[in-house]
């Protein structure tokens, strides 16, 4: 299945699908193209053949599988990695091994998310990327008996109230206003008044923003889950006029 090569723009980034099931490929396609900020370009292949489908397609990042040819695959983010370092990679994996993820980190990857995650993770995991920083699934606990750094805390000037935590946990796992309503028994509107308070409390632009500041501040280097223990913070910046 080919997906047509768009001009480039600086709004969008150019993603190549790396997978060696079809309707894996067919999936990510779309929810790619689904993501604001996001295509899919040029032809889907399998992993082994990256260098040859990105000198085609010239994305700006890759999403390739890690699945059971993993040591294949890593090769070929390796070599992804020297030919083309400029192109962000990100993987959609099946272990949640700490030493597969530091495996897969080591050979290029900067962004490192289970095969379940949402489509908006997927599309932050890719910005992420792009933007220098490692993203590991909030899921996946790394480091256990391994040294690793020691996460800093994110203080906060005013401290995020208990349900707004609940919120910002929802946002990390990439929910929808109407889905965190859904699962925390509250309105929608009510969620996006904690969301414009979250963002205010942190500094952050965005809710993109907002997550990177959290999941860095508990795992330097890398992106993990954990956002209770919030307690002091920068100045706060505007909030945006919608969440």
């Amino acid at each position: 299945m080919s997906t047509p090569l768009v001009s480039a723009s600086r709004s969008v980034t150019r993603v190549l699908i790396l997978a060696d099931a079809p309707v894996l490929r067919r999936g990510l396609i779309g929810m790619v193209n689904e993501t604001a900020g996001l295509q899919a370009v040029g032809t889907p292949g399998e992993p082994r053949r990256a260098l040859t489908l990105a000198e085609t397609a010239h994305p700006d990042a890759v999403i390739v599988e890690l699945g059971t040819g993993r040591a294949a695959t890593l090769n070929a983010c390796r070599d992804l990695r020297r030919r083309f370092p400029q192109i962000a990679i990100v993987a959609l994996a099946t272990s949640e091994d700490p030493g597969v993820v530091n495996e897969a980190l080591a050979a290029g990857v900067r962004g490192y998310l289970l095969m379940n995650t949402s489509p908006t993770l997927l599309g932050w995991a890719v910005l992420a990327a792009r933007a220098g920083r490692t993203v590991v699934d909030p899921q996946i606990r790394r480091g256990e008996g391994t040294a690793e750094p020691v996460s800093r805390e994110l203080t906060l000037e005013v401290p995020l109230t208990r349900r707004e935590s609940d919120v910002l946990d929802e946002l990390i796992q990439g929910q929808s206003n109407r889905v965190i309503g859904k699962n925390l028994f509250i309105s929608e509107d009510t969620v996006k008044s904690h969301v414009k308070a979250i963002l205010r409390k942190l500094g952050a632009r965005d809710r993109a923003h907002a997550v990177s500041l959290v999941l860095s501040a508990r795992n330097p280097g890398a992106c993990t889950c954990g956002v209770h223990a919030l307690t002091g913070s920068p100045a706060p910046a505007p909030t945006p006029a919608e969440a």
